[in-house]
């Protein structure tokens, strides 16, 4: 009865009857330009590190500095419009990072041809597009119905941003400060190579253990953003594997010369680089896998729930509220001729090598997911969505589903990774469709221009992400130390595991039991696990972050009322500026990779070694500092 009254009571700031400029070509303009921009950029930090962040805030402040600082427009939901475009294309990346590189991985170690542009780009295609058509059922029982229940923490945040209007210009400024010296400081680190922007050293007495950390602006940024807790998480589980499990294999290995698979040489003659690429990174998978697919288990409640308000929505007929501009969503008809059309393309399509066995098991697993998605990260955040466990689970069960039906081997690999690109897409794009429809919600837009928006945003970002895929692919391969692309890794090695049997399973089931008794201990299992995953370089960086964002956490636990409120202020503007390091940096990589493959060499022959990168992280992590801790919040 009280969550009926909250949603009846609620007001949009812009009320139904009032018309303002929303759907404009502006708003497209604009909304297309950031979605390659941030799609660009968050590629390149999902290929770095493993993670991708939230584009929507960044988006919006970027649109009001250019719609009401430069044009001089006065229309929140012009500006709501443009961070739906905008945002979408960090949420096409995220889904296409998570899987598509480990194409190119095989392409390689098969010596076949790297896939194409046109394939990456209908494949992100058809994931965009289904990711909003099967959210658009959902959202009156998500976004209206649970007003009040569901936080949809990212968005609601964007909206504060939207309503907090005249404050655009200020905010607009710190986004660009930080782009402006994350691109300086990469574009120094490794356009001119002045100084290293990785360091690394033994630990002298203690045999087999190292320690290092990248130093970049988007490791800096994303630790601010994610915060103390989640960072010491991740730097815990890269504890545990570099000074705990590489030691141990190193002095046992040292016994006797002992090849233990899949290494093909003696443990005594690995460093710890070999040591963590053969045995910490399978063991790392596990305890990842475990994650993925326990959080997706424990969300079974929420889904079995989120499909029975859909069906109670829809036979209570609905369509009564359409009347409301506030209230219009895409007809029902379009949806599901645009659903039928778009998996009857993949079942036909020889460029997307699926059939009509995947066609169907994407449009499954696609709207299960989805629903998964959206209700996820209303509750949590799109940035602990679970999207990778989402994905896992897919390709198990479309590997096995494969292999079954006779189609195995390099074929059979391929299809059921193409599956599970899909899908990861359609569960990143649903849950950001979702933020993005909550800021709509709350401002006033109109819902119905909003889902138009995502799915256009989606499929420009799908066009843009091929060529920026082929591009960082061929100037420095993924799977490389500059490129890891750890969580395409993660999904190459399982379709691997399901199809060949080739696995190190021991390694894995190691990493699972793991897994299992961090959720034992009551910590969040998926943190940690990707800590035990990536080296122990990028946990480190990502913490310097989180120990500046924990400082004023800490201050801001202690402060009450108008105090409160100022520290909130340094917090907020902190993560703006974080945003614009870790886009710098994003696209900075992207030229640099361009410069790469056309030859070009702007290396000035000086080096600054690691005293030098100490000093400029140093210099950074102070300008951070100044941003948030020391800035004069009023």
């Amino acid at each position: 009865m009280e969550k009926v009254k909250e949603v009846q009571n609620f007001k949009p700031f812009i009320p139904a009857d009032k018309i303002l400029p929303e759907f404009t070509k502006t708003s497209l303009l604009v909304g297309i330009l950031l979605s390659v921009i941030f799609g660009a950029a968050n590629a390149y930090l999902g290929l770095k590190v493993g993670m991708t962040i939230s584009a929507s805030i960044p988006a919006a402040v970027i649109s009001m500095g250019i719609i009401r600082g430069v044009l001089k427009r006065d229309s929140i939901l012009e500006n709501n419009l443009v961070q739906t475009i905008g945002s979408a294309g960090e949420s096409v990346a995220a889904g296409a990072i998570f899987t598509l590189p480990a194409l190119y991985m095989w392409s390689t170690e098969w010596g076949t041809e790297a896939p194409n542009l046109l394939m990456i780009a209908i494949i992100a295609m058809i994931g965009g597009t289904l990711g909003v058509l099967f959210m658009v059922p959902l959202r009156k029982a998500l976004i209206v119905e649970e007003h009040g229940i569901l936080p949809y923490p990212e968005g609601t945040a964007c909206a504060e941003v939207l309503l907090a209007g005249e404050e655009g210009g200020e905010k607009t400024k710190t986004v660009f400060s930080g782009l402006v010296l994350g691109s300086i400081y990469k574009f120094l680190s490794e356009g001119l190579k002045l100084f290293p922007n990785e360091i690394e050293t033994t630990i002298p007495g203690y045999s087999g253990a190292a320690i290092g950390v990248d130093v970049l602006p988007s490791l800096l940024g994303v630790g601010f953003i994610i915060g103390p807790k989640i960072a010491a998480y991740m730097l815990g589980g890269a504890v545990f594997g570099w000074f705990v499990l590489i030691p141990l294999i190193s002095n046992l290995g040292s016994l006797a010369p002992i090849i233990l698979a899949p290494a093909t040489d003696p443990i005594q003659t690995l460093d710890h680089w070999g040591l963590w690429s053969n045995y910490i990174k399978y063991i790392g998978a596990g305890a990842v896998t475990f994650g993925g697919i326990f959080s997706l288990v424990t969300s079974l409640p929420l889904i079995a729930r989120t499909f029975k308000d859909v069906i109670k929505n829809y036979s209570n007929g609905g369509s009564s509220s359409q009347i409301l501009r506030t209230d219009q969503d895409m007809s029902m008809k379009v949806i599901i001729i645009g659903v039928v059309l778009v998996v009857v393309i993949m079942a036909v399509l020889p460029v997307i090598p699926v059939g009509f066995i995947g066609a169907v098991t994407v449009a499954l697993f696609g709207f299960l997911f989805a629903a998964v998605s959206s209700r996820i990260v209303g509750l949590i955040g799109s940035s602990n969505n679970p999207v990778s466990g989402m994905t896992i689970a897919t390709l198990i069960i479309t590997a096995f589903i494969f292999k079954v039906s006779g189609n195995v081997g390099q074929s059979g690999m391929i299809a059921s990774l193409t599956v599970g690109a899909i899908v990861a897409i359609i569960a990143a794009i649903a849950g950001d469709a979702s933020q993005d429809l909550k800021t709509g919600y709350i401002v006033g837009a109109t819902p119905k221009y909003q889902q138009y928006g995502e799915i256009i945003g989606a499929l420009v970002a799908a066009l843009a992400i091929g060529g920026v895929l082929n591009l960082l692919n061929a100037a420095w391969e993924f799977g490389s130390a500059e490129l890891p692309a750890p969580q395409a890794t993660l999904m190459k090695v399982v379709v691997e595991g399901v199809m060949g049997g080739n696995l190190p399973w021991t390694l894995i089931f190691i990493g699972a039991s793991l897994g299992i008794g961090i959720q034992i201990l009551g910590l969040p299992v998926l943190p940690v696990a990707i800590g035990l995953y990536l080296p122990i370089h990028l946990s480190v960086g990502i913490m310097v972050g989180g120990i500046v964002r924990g400082v004023i956490d800490k201050k801001l636990n202690k402060a009450k009322d108008v105090e409160a409120n100022n520290i909130q202020l340094k917090i907020d503007t902190g993560i703006l500026y974080s945003s614009g390091l870790i886009a710098g940096e994003g696209l900075i990589g992207i030229l640099l990779a361009v410069f790469t493959v056309v030859g070009l060499n702007l290396n000035l022959g000086i080096d600054l070694g690691a005293i030098g990168s100490i000093v400029l992280f140093g210099l950074l992590t102070f300008s951070l500092i100044r941003k948030s801790l020391l800035n004069k919040a009023k």
